[in-house]
């Protein structure tokens, strides 16, 4: 799957709203597996590119406070909103204000974490394999180790945070008057 290929499938599945992760899981389980695990390929590139410290601090003044996994969880939401928001973010984490209007807020009560993101290649994985949506530790193991197979190895990427958390006021300010006294989880 080209990075092409994976944006329109991210775009087309933003148009089911609060189903998009089971339109998208139901859509994988449709392609070959070859092809869910070329998702996977692209979605972990897309992981690994936007863990850097500056997104990071964007994500600790929105949700007071970002956890390793809730930086997970959160940079799933921001690939779950398709490739021009994600660009533009990586580029300018600032922008989030703009994508989190109250409009926007109201209309994705999961916003701005979404862990189901993270699993939606080998969930689909599995019920190819076996008809079932239930969690297949084989299964699973199966696919990441096909993934693996293929290139992509997970090896975890040491970021040094260039940040502490009173340097965040200054560093974002627009995310910071939003969001200090209110933030989102």
């Amino acid at each position: 799957m080209t990075n092409k290929g994976f944006w329109e499938i991210i775009s087309n599945s933003k148009e089911y709203g609060a189903e998009q992760i089971e339109w998208l899981i139901n859509e994988l389980s449709k392609k070959t597996t070859n092809e869910i695990i070329e998702f996977e390929i692209e979605f972990k590139e897309k992981m690994e590119r936007s863990y850097t410290s500056s997104l990071w601090g964007a994500a600790f003044v929105i949700m007071g406070g970002c956890s390793d996994d809730g930086f997970d969880y959160f940079r799933g939401w921001l690939i779950a909103q398709g490739e021009e928001v994600f660009n533009k973010v990586l580029n300018n984490p600032e922008l989030l204000n703009e994508y989190l209007s109250e409009d926007f807020l109201e209309n994705d009560e999961l916003a701005p974490q979404l862990e189901e993101m993270l699993s939606a290649a080998s969930d689909a994985y599995t019920y190819k394999k076996t008809g079932e949506f239930e969690y297949n530790d084989i299964i699973t193991t199966e696919f990441f180790n096909e993934v693996e197979t293929r290139g992509h190895e997970f090896i975890p990427v040491d970021i040094e945070i260039d940040w502490e958390e009173e340097d965040l006021a200054e560093r974002f300010p627009v995310l910071w008057e939003r969001f200090n006294e209110n933030p989102l989880t």
